[in-house]
């Protein structure tokens, strides 16, 4: 799994997102979500939303090692 991927997915779940994905080695990943559709939703919320959107490859274990940064905008 690449970090295009990943991004790719949570875009295609959360259309207003500004979304980051980084790694340094290919297995653990960071993700920064900035979403309007965030906007009033709790940390545990937002974190759902995106592991709604990767569900299937975390579910499959294609992507096991995700850290989440996410918010609404400024």
């Amino acid at each position: 799994m690449d970090t295009s991927e990943i991004e790719h997915l949570i875009q295609k779940a959360i259309p207003d997102a500004d979304v980051l994905v980084q790694t340094d080695d290919g297995h653990h990943f960071t993700a920064r979500v900035i979403a309007a559709s965030f906007d009033g939703l709790s940390r545990v919320k937002q974190h759902q939303m995106v592991n709604g959107a990767l569900k299937p490859v975390l579910d499959s274990g294609a992507l096991h090692a995700l850290a989440l940064q996410t918010s609404a905008p400024q």
